[in-house]
């Protein structure tokens, strides 16, 4: 089962937040079809925030047709998001925590790795889209 984390120092609303960590979970294959959501009481219990916000991000992916309400049951997942790749992310993740054992032991905080890995996705992916011809 997926345990939500906020970070209250983002600018991503509250309840987005938990919809961004379903879609990551479901990308990844940590949560399937057929799984459930915790209960929306527990989740606002644990992080401290309205049920209203809980119930908002769980509408929000019921609108995206992933995951689908059972009164009086649960939330439950009813489409993944995880693609082809999936085979090939353990061995990535693997990849990935040593990178981050490595970027830890460089002195590399938290929020360093965050621009680093941004910065040089988004400088990747340029480097990738379709070079313009010169005029």
């Amino acid at each position: 089962m997926i345990e939500f984390v906020l970070d209250s120092r983002s600018k991503v609303n509250t309840y987005m937040q938990l919809v961004q960590q379903v879609k990551q979970a479901l990308r990844v294959g940590l949560l399937a079809p057929g799984d459930q959501l915790p209960k929306v009481r527990d989740v606002a219990q644990s992080l401290a925030i309205n049920p209203n916000t809980v119930l908002k991000a769980y509408r929000e992916l019921e609108i995206e047709g992933l995951v689908g309400g059972r009164p009086g049951v649960g939330t439950f997942v009813e489409r993944t998001l995880a693609g082809a790749s999936l085979p090939n992310q353990a061995e990535l993740r693997e990849d990935l925590l040593a990178w981050l054992h490595r970027a830890r032991a460089a002195g590399l905080t938290p929020e360093d790795v965050v621009a680093l890995v941004e910065t040089t996705m988004r400088a990747a992916l340029a480097d990738q889209s379709p070079q313009k011809e010169p005029a």
